[in-house]
């Protein structure tokens, strides 16, 4: 901010607390933000939320706001007016004319190759999605398929197609990821495209299952209108290597010249790994997390988070994070879904993999969440004879484990909560969300003995951190295993080259360097930059 004649002008940063009835209502924030200006109200031109934030630590749950304060004569620029005075900031974005000589391969359509195409094309690049899996609208009949008949389309499903994994799962935009990039650039992105505008500010931002489909078709429609290519149900069979650089791609449609490929394929693509393992591409096993996806009524989840019996018009439904250290490792809660349900992930025949998403208003009647253990080479030393991809064997067997326990047509083996720490079968179970349907099974029998003990441990540990945890009606759904990839491929830190092959740029989740839509998004602009940084290098020699 600045001094004029006595008066403040410019910005002014501002912070305060509303109750939840109001932290909606525009006038309020206003009314808030003047206070600020400390007597200078005549100079007041609005406002921008940087951060909202839900404290319901104290006896008073609150909405806690960061806001910039805007006074005359600050007029910035690029600002869309949303609700009176309050102003959300969206710099449009041009793309220029390009250069159709400059070609780069993406491998995979989601967060990290969509967003990898997107910075491409604002540097005049032209980038050639290959996409293995289908459109959005056509990926919904396999979803019905397998929600209803407990048939898996192995290239079209929650994991494989337009969008990848993110966009039939939930659409979490929050990330600790700030140190790998712009995350406010990601964000504006996805709200240029349809998005909510108060994912610019809320701490926890999320878009919905619901509400990500068109959004990842208005971003396919960008990249297509401003030069991009988007081949959908082409899968990827080799990347052809002489001398130590990529020279080409084998894929189920032919072949093609290539030079410089983003490999962005995703945590699930096993016969990815198994490709670059018999191409001589080095691979390596990394450690990842595995359990269960437990189930609460979110009216429960609601009352011990709020602690009141009904949260009333003005409260989201209650989330919550939960970590333990159990004999050396780190078990906690993943992907908690308010309002959610349970879905089916497995990306191949015979096995059982579960994920959770929200609608966008988290109306559910049930909370879910992922609740893993950290695994590793001590885990899946009895594979070690199959090299850099012992733990992905590990990953399936379970997997597997799991498809048998649950009796087909894509059941998913369960256990009550309260019977899991007692080691008993349970002899009934409650509803669940788990569409396909679960069937009794001992979670024991399925799970490493490494991860069940721990997890039967740290369910009563965070049965004294939230009161009443093990519910009677808590339920564990098996398996949880897709948390992030088994599989890390190498790449050089300063080229985000593969430190073997020129050209080869592993990036996001499946190359094991991301976890979460943002974060993938970041690491896919990442080596977009990478690319177009060469680029210049070359050719200025």
């Amino acid at each position: 901010m600045w001094i004029d004649n006595g008066k403040v002008v410019g910005v002014i940063s501002a912070a305060f607390a509303l109750v939840p009835e109001d932290a909606d209502d525009h006038s309020k924030i206003e009314e808030q933000a003047k206070v600020f200006l400390k007597g200078n109200s005549d100079k007041y031109s609005g406002y921008k939320i940087v951060k909202r934030s839900l404290d319901a630590r104290g006896k008073q749950i609150k909405f806690r706001f960061k806001l910039d304060v805007y006074t005359l004569p600050d007029k910035p620029e690029s600002v869309t007016i949303v609700s009176g005075s309050h102003r959300i900031e969206m710099p449009q974005i041009s793309f220029p004319k390009i250069n159709p000589k400059k070609e780069v391969y993406i491998i995979g359509f989601g967060p990290a190759g969509m967003f990898a195409a997107l910075e491409l094309l604002r540097n005049g690049f032209k980038p050639i999605v290959l996409e293995r899996g289908k459109e959005v609208k056509d990926r919904r009949r396999d979803l019905a398929d397998i929600n209803k008949k407990g048939l898996i389309n192995p290239e079209s499903n929650y994991c494989f197609g337009e969008g990848g994994a993110g966009t039939f799962s939930d659409g979490k935009l929050y990330t600790r990821s700030h140190k790998r990039g712009d995350v406010q650039e990601i964000l504006g992105c996805f709200v240029r495209h349809g998005a909510n505008p108060n994912i610019l500010y809320e701490a926890h931002p999320h878009i919905g299952t619901n509400k990500l489909p068109a959004i990842i078709e208005s971003m396919r429609k960008t990249i297509i209108d401003n030069g991009g290519e988007i081949q959908f149900e082409t899968k990827l069979e080799e990347i052809m290597v002489e001398k130590g650089k990529v020279v080409g791609l084998r894929i189920s449609k032919g072949n093609f010249k290539a030079k410089q490929v983003i490999l962005a394929t995703g945590h699930s693509a096993r016969d990815i790994f198994t490709m670059l393992q018999k191409s001589g591409i080095a691979t390596e096993s990394k450690p990842f997390a595995l359990g269960v996806r437990i189930e609460h009524p979110q009216s429960f989840i609601d009352k011990v988070q709020y602690r009141k019996s009904d949260r009333g018009d003005y409260l989201p439904p209650a989330s919550y994070s939960l970590v333990q250290q159990v004999d050396g490792r780190g078990v906690f809660s993943f992907c908690m879904c308010p309002g959610g349900i349970i879905a089916p992930a497995a990306t191949d025949f015979n096995e059982i993999v579960v994920n959770g998403w929200s609608p966008s208003k988290r109306n559910g009647p049930f909370a879910n969440s992922g609740l893993v253990v950290t695994v590793d080479e001590s885990d899946w030393n009895y594979y070690n004879d199959l090299g850099p991809l012992a733990a992905m064997h590990f990953q399936a067997e379970v997997e597997q484990k799991a498809f048998e326990a649950g009796g087909g047509n894509l059941k998913a083996p369960a256990q009550k909560a309260l019977d899991f720490v007692n080691k008993k079968v349970s002899t009934s179970l409650p509803e669940t969300s788990y569409i396909p349907g679960v069937v009794s099974a001992d979670l024991f029998d399925i799970l490493p003995d490494t991860v069940s003990s721990r997890l039967q441990k740290a369910l009563k540990m965070f049965d004294q951190k939230i009161k009443g945890y093990l519910h009677p009606e808590a339920v564990l759904v098996g398996v949880e295993s897709r948390t992030s990839s088994p599989v890390r491929i190498p790449r050089n830190a300063e080229t985000l080259q593969h430190p073997d092959v020129q050209g080869l740029y592993p990036c996001g989740e499946g190359a094991g360097f991301a976890g979460g839509i943002v974060s993938a998004a970041l690491d896919g602009v990442k080596c977009a930059e990478a690319i177009i940084n060469d680029q210049w290098l070359i050719n200025v020699v």
